[in-house]
């Protein structure tokens, strides 16, 4: 091997000279597990664990892992190799200080031999019948959002949110509990599809080389996740059940058809997915994209939408997600109204209507226009011969737009007379009817009735268009107070009113309704019952949801289990669950087939088939990558069950999920739709919960290193500060520093050769394209697995957002460099001092409470504040510095263990007992006592915590500098409060 660019081989190294007593690195790399470096601090091993962990635990005891030949000699040059291959990467820095070079701990040889150690034994795996033998602790079901295996692995991102749910596997492990703790992969997607149509490679086989990138990189890092329940959306017998609950929508009528708008690219040949869509133009090459209806599977997640609201109530999940939840489905109670439509170019008695949909019937009477969304039919219907060119090239302009360019991006709303009119049902008026791509098809009716007085983005589409406003409802006078008379309360014009306040302008003699004078609530009660009354409107809930399309004109996915008679090609009938899994055909292009359909339409023996002497046509489309992922954590439950989806004693045991970790960037669409899949399965009996995650924690964005950026002036080459007020940085030079370069200055930075001239300084999301992503497996290699996982730990809280830095790993590994200087002689089986056993259980009980509420950064901090003051005893003993092993094996197993096997125990720490806090060592029989004279402080003294007042002043007087105070002088008055003050008054 080639180590700092010095070939090396086995036989060649060097051995150095050890002290007696101490086992070298030699031959058999480290101490075997049991070998405490002296025999008299052996002690028998206390079985734990299951039972297929202690029948390997003999023949295991003295692995050694891999690099049994590594010595602390070439340690040296690997770190110093791998720091400068930190330093080379973009957006990395070199390690600070002199331990660019020094080797704290044999972090190596330790982490690949507890990793084979834990693969060997299996240590992490649950028995098929776990759910059967509890032994009364209970179980807990830990599991991460499944990751996409992209080409390009892990960056150091990713590992946060793994290493949060490894601490939390390994800790309820060791407080008995059975814990569940899976990995597996979300694999079909277009990224693999897209390489194929590039190089020619299968999917499959560009899917199986990223998730063995992965997983090596997550062994790498000691997770310690259940390998024997790895599943992958991609295998057949993974996605057989996919295709079975998708049969079962179908079978309740939750699966249907459609014609719905799609991004289709005529120079592709394809239809596009949302993401791949940037300005109404193709993401791979640059293509014009238009909106086109077309024939897709729907699933109706709007069946499901006021079960999806109400028990959100029940989870355990942070507030801003059930709020973007709530608002993604977007529930809305008013009135559906019907307006007829009138045009001198249309029959009197056309007999068309337009319903929309208001959340304000209280302000009907303040339309003083009707829009309809540019995909409505009736847009075509009744646009009048003048206005059809304009309103033919508005709508084919608005085909090129996302849903999100047409509302949310778009500020300047825009629109097109039709030529035709609405009749307000309750004043009889005639209002223009605009077509506008700010009203979305998919919401509602795809029709609104605008009220720009009360509603803002109808005041500035009428403002644009110069259109009228009508003011119905003003604010409401505070009773006692003085105020406009009736009437005569006017909104302030530079925008709409769109509070609850008090109806005006709203009453017409000829109809019998008026709403003037009522307040918001009461108006809208009485203008539902007039509607409703006289046949023009009724009261109802809408959704915001839409419902789910659910297909893909792609090859690499689910398959649909449907096929169509050929004499009936419109009508879809499923396959029977024995025909399944239905799985891909290979196909000799990836290449879409340029007519909507996906390239499994050219796979004719495929497509054709012949059953019950019929012929039929298979479904060419494929699911959504969101299909696999929407169950995935049942499976993990029973991975090797042929028979059904799960086995209902295991799922009734497990479920639901105690703490599921994932980006925020999944709050809303793949919890959603989970959530839906979840509700079905529990309609037809597979489970037994309504929800399948009680607990939810989005973990933090981890950003790139800080990118610190001066200005030049390019005419003179002088910097220039980024708070100059006279200059526009726009017109500068922008010139990337070193943070060599820039020193901290109050809450920015400056040049540090010119501390005037203020830099920018900004962290970025990691992407390749920033060239600011960070390997974590350069981190592993100059520091350790356990040092980054302390580290992604310690940056700040779980769900904060924070900022890389690899200089500042250098903190916990010197954490970790003192624990193992501590520790690898072993523990003395000698009586611990009370205030060694005060140090170590103040230590356990805040390790333990952030541990269980997930504040592992304040949790490293306690462990760090201990090692603090034990480095400074004299004695190790056992029972005072073993909790310490146990409660850091959660964050760092490897030096854990290591450390574990050097106290004098054989096997793995990992079923050990959580150390447990005995209150009575924290309650102290003294305290330290400020004492002041005459207010002011002079001292301190420590004092019984039953001392009495005299008794107190007595201790004080025994302080030289309170005793010089007082001499001399009369005690006039006495203030004493336990544990807080003495103040000694004296004259």
């Amino acid at each position: 091997m080639v180590l700092g660019g010095t070939a090396t081989t086995r036989s060649a190294m060097v051995v150095p000279r050890v002290k007696k007593n101490i086992k070298p690195f030699a031959c058999s790399g480290l101490p075997a597990s049991g070998t405490a470096g002296s025999r008299s601090l052996q002690r028998p091993q206390t079985k734990a664990g299951p039972a297929h962990v202690r029948a390997r635990s003999e023949r295991m005891k003295r692995v050694a892992g891999f690099g049994h030949g590594l010595r602390w000699l070439l340690l040296s040059e690997r770190r110093t190799f791998a720091c400068r291959a930190l330093s080379s990467k973009k957006g990395s820095e070199q390690v600070a200080g002199d331990s660019g070079g020094r080797n704290l701990y044999p972090f190596d040889t330790i982490e690949k031999k507890w990793q084979l150690y834990w693969e060997e034994n299996e240590t992490f795996k649950v028995e098929e019948d776990a759910h059967l033998r509890d032994s009364g602790a209970g179980k807990y079901y830990v599991l991460d959002m499944f990751p996409y295996p992209s080409g390009s692995g892990l960056h150091v991102g990713h590992p946060e949110g793994y290493t949060a749910t490894d601490i939390t596997a390994r800790y309820k492990r060791m407080l008995g509990m059975q814990v569940m703790h899976p990995m597996g992969w979300d694999a079909f997607g277009l990224p693999a599809e897209q390489y194929a149509i590039n190089t020619g490679t299968h999917p499959r086989e560009t899917t199986f080389a990223n998730v063995d990138r992965f997983r090596q990189q997550l062994k790498s890092l000691g997770f310690s996740f259940d390998w024997s329940r790895e599943v992958s959306t991609t295998d057949p017998d993974y996605y057989k059940w996919t295709q079975w609950i998708f049969l079962k929508l179908f079978e309740k009528g939750l699966a249907y058809q459609a014609e719905v708008p799609v991004n289709w690219c005529p120079a592709l040949g394809t239809v596009l997915a949302n993401e791949e869509v940037i300005d109404g133009l193709s993401e791979r090459g640059s293509h014009p994209v238009v909106r086109v209806p077309m024939k897709q599977w729907m699933l109706k997640i709007t069946k499901y939408a006021e079960r999806l609201l109400e028990d959100l109530d029940e989870l355990d999940w942070s507030d801003s997600i059930k709020e973007m939840q709530r608002n993604w489905i977007g529930k809305s109670e008013g009135a559906t109204i019907g307006f007829k439509i009138v045009a001198d170019h249309l029959e009197s008695d056309s007999g068309l209507d337009m319903e929309v949909f208001t959340t304000r019937p209280d302000t009907l009477f303040g339309a003083t226009y009707c829009c309809l969304a540019p995909e409505n039919d009736l847009v075509k219907k009744i646009c009048s011969e003048e206005q059809l060119a304009a309103v033919e090239r508005y709508v084919e302009e608005a085909s090129k737009k996302s849903d999100l360019e047409r509302t949310e991006l778009q500020k300047t709303k825009t629109g097109v007379f039709t030529g035709a009119f609405a009749v307000n049902p309750v004043n009889g008026k005639k209002v223009p009817i605009w077509v506008a791509d700010y009203v979305l098809g998919s919401y509602g009716s795809g029709a609104v009735m605008a009220v720009p007085a009360h509603d803002q983005r109808d005041f500035e589409f009428a403002e644009e268009n110069g259109l009228d406003v009508e003011w119905v409802v003003k604010p409401q006078t505070k009773k006692g107070k003085k105020g406009q008379g009736e009437g005569e309360a006017e909104p302030e014009a530079s925008g709409a009113f769109t509070k609850d306040g008090v109806s005006f302008n709203s009453s017409n003699p000829s109809t019998g309704l008026s709403l003037d004078g009522l307040e918001t609530h009461k108006a809208k009660e009485a203008v539902l019952a007039w509607l409703e009354q006289h046949g023009c409107g009724k009261k109802q809930v809408n959704y915001k949801l839409r419902d789910w399309l659910f297909a893909r004109q792609r090859y690499w996915g689910e398959p649909f289990p449907i096929v169509y008679d050929k004499s009936n090609p419109d009508v879809p009938i499923p396959l029977s669950p024995s025909d399944l899994p239905l799985t891909l055909p290979d196909v000799e292009s990836y290449e879409p087939t340029g007519t909507g359909e996906s390239p499994l339409a050219g796979v004719r023996d495929w497509v054709e088939v012949s059953m019950d002497g019929k012929e039929y046509l298979r479904e060419t489309n494929t699911m959504p990558q969101w299909a696999g992922s929407c169950w995935y954590y049942l499976r993990f439950l029973d991975p090797k069950n042929q028979d059904m989806l799960i086995d209902p004693n295991k799922e009734k045991y497990w479920m639901p999920v105690d703490l599921y970790v994932g980006g925020a960037e999944h709050a809303v669409l793949h919890l959603l739709y989970a959530r839906f899949w979840h509700k079905v399965l529990y309609d037809i009996g597979v489970v037994t919960t309504k929800e399948p995650f009680g607990k939810l924690v989005s973990q933090g964005m981890i950003l790139g290193e800080v990118e610190y950026t001066a200005y030049k002036d390019p005419a003179d080459g002088r910097y220039v500060s980024i708070d100059s007020k006279d200059r526009d940085l726009s017109d500068l030079e922008g010139v990337s520093l070193d943070s060599s370069q820039v020193v901290k200055k109050g809450k920015g930075y400056v040049l540090k050769e010119d501390e005037n001239v203020l830099v920018s300084a900004r962290a970025h999301k990691m992407s390749k394209s920033r060239g600011n992503v960070i390997n974590p497996d350069h981190i592993v290699e100059a520091y350790g697995a356990d040092s980054l996982r302390l580290y992604e730990m310690f940056m700040g809280p779980l769900c904060d957002t924070k900022v890389w830095s690899t200089r500042s790993v250098e903190g916990v590994y010197r954490f970790l460099g003192k624990v193992w200087r501590f520790l690898e002689g072993g523990v003395e089986d000698t009586g611990a001092t009370k205030e060694q056993l005060q140090a170590i259980h103040a230590c356990i009980k805040k390790v333990t409470v952030d541990t269980e509420e997930l504040r592992f950064n304040t949790a490293i901090s306690a462990m760090m504040e201990f090692m603090n003051e034990a480095t400074k005893w004299e004695t190790k003993p056992r029972e005072a510095c073993e909790p310490l092993v146990l409660m850091l094996s959660a964050y760092a197993p490897h030096i854990a263990e290591e450390l574990w096997s050097r106290c004098g125990h054989g096997g793995s720490l990992a079923y050990e007992k959580w150390p447990l806090c005995d209150e009575s060592l924290l309650v102290s029989d003294s305290y330290v006592l400020p004492v002041q004279i005459n207010g002011k402080m002079r001292g301190k003294v420590e004092v019984p915590t039953s001392a009495t007042q005299d008794q107190a002043i007595e201790a004080a007087l025994t302080v030289p500098n309170v005793e010089k105070q007082v001499e001399g002088k009369e005690i006039f008055k006495v203030i004493f409060v336990p544990e807080k003050i003495l103040n000694v008054i004296v004259k």
